[in-house]
């Protein structure tokens, strides 16, 4: 921001967290780091099939399938988690009275 020019509003938490629960990895992909989303869904469908394998034949479909929901359930955490994160700092730097290291504070604070 020391050079004038705004940065652009990061996509809002929200819609990062409902493309999250929609579609698995989607919102990693909308925050750029499709790599960490891809890693999520490899993880996701290698504990579900580990589980599948593991669970007893009288288990329900989420019960043979734990291990798998449990990383997408990680998955949509983090995406919104890291979208809050990155619209935090773009609030905290927008405020005109904010003490980031972009500002006129002194750097020794």
């Amino acid at each position: 921001m020391s050079d004038g020019t705004a940065t652009p509003a990061p996509i809002n938490p929200y819609f990062v967290l409902g493309a999250a629960i929609v579609l698995p990895a989607s919102g990693h992909v909308m925050l750029g780091v499709p790599a960490r989303g891809l890693q999520f869904l490899f993880f996701m469908v290698i504990l579900g099939w580990i589980t599948t394998k593991m669970a007893p034949a009288d288990a329900s479909f989420i019960g043979r399938h734990a291990g798998g929901f449990l990383i997408y359930a990680f998955s949509i955490l983090d995406a919104y988690r890291l979208a809050r994160i990155r619209h935090a700092i773009w609030v905290h730097k927008a405020r005109p009275d904010s003490d980031s290291a972009d500002g006129n504070a002194s750097p020794n604070i």
